[in-house]
């Protein structure tokens, strides 16, 4: 994987909000009763059926935030595969402290190793052409940056981050509107110049219109491959062209082999089963 980390002061705020939910008004209420102050262990996180890793800084803050004195070993880092049993990590300190932290660093790193996983797979099943797996908006709010981190550890790309990035028009913007024409000038008249205009169309007519107003990219919703082929023809190269809409691993390589830039998917944020990595002790 490239050199996609994120830094630090964008995951902290996040693993702190879940930390404190976890930890209530009266905090670890089991670990504090039953693990006498002082005990120390050594626990693993485990694979417990292949995938993709993501999300190791995020399960490392999620233990020291707890305890600054906690040690996390990595045994894989981020992008990387692992298989049924295989140990991601191993961690050593205060067991009262592992123990609490242990829910928030698990629910992150299998969260954020789903999405990579399930994006990975898609990114295989698009091998040999040259369209891109990029994700897009649909993301748990508050938690963007890490899920589309996770799509880059699996492979894939990211769309935009937040409604500045680009401007998009959408089917209900262009109805308000009053059409591709009219959205479309709009658009150009206001943006700057060094902002991009994509805009959506569900038929090659309105494809052809987009063209005319000259789009910078065209979002192809929900078109067969074969009216894609005749989509990136009538495209020429003179735009970007992005296929969406219910494209699952089994449909990715047709779809990408209509010759699209990009194909988008909202589910590898918003679907993806969470990777099983659990925790096991060790005495330390």
């Amino acid at each position: 994987m490239e050199n996609t980390m994120l830094p630090r002061l964008i995951i902290e705020p996040a693993v702190r909000r879940a930390l404190e939910e976890d930890l209530g008004l009266a905090g670890d209420i089991t670990a504090n009763a039953v693990i006498p102050a002082g005990h120390r262990s050594t626990v693993v996180m485990a694979a417990r059926r292949p995938g993709v890793i993501a999300g190791l800084d995020a399960a490392e803050l999620g233990f020291t935030l707890v305890d600054p004195s906690i040690v996390m070993t990595r045994h894989v880092e981020d992008g990387g595969r692992v298989d049924a049993g295989d140990i991601v990590a191993t961690v050593t300190g205060p067991s009262r402290a592992l123990l609490t932290g242990e829910r928030t660093a698990l629910n992150f790193l299998g969260h954020l190793s789903g999405i990579a996983t399930v994006t990975a797979e898609v990114v295989a099943a698009v091998t040999g052409t040259k369209a891109q797996i990029v994700c897009t908006r649909k993301t748990t709010p508050g938690l963007r940056a890490l899920e589309k981190y996770a799509v880059k550890a699996g492979g894939g790309g990211n769309h935009r981050f937040s409604l500045a990035d680009a401007v998009l028009i959408k089917d209900n913007h262009i109805a308000i509107a009053g059409g591709i024409r009219p959205a479309l000038q709009a658009a150009r008249e206001h943006a700057g110049h060094m902002v991009k205009i994509e805009i959506e169309v569900d038929t090659l007519d309105q494809l052809r219109e987009a063209m005319a107003e000259g789009a910078d990219a065209v979002l192809l919703d929900n078109m067969s491959p074969q009216t894609l082929r005749e989509a990136v023809e009538i495209v020429a190269g003179r735009a970007i062209t992005e296929a969406s809409g219910g494209i699952t691993p089994e449909t990715a390589g047709a779809v990408a082999s209509a010759g699209v830039d990009l194909i988008s998917i909202g589910w590898l944020t918003h679907s993806a089963p969470v990777l099983d990595i659990g925790l096991d002790y060790h005495a330390a």
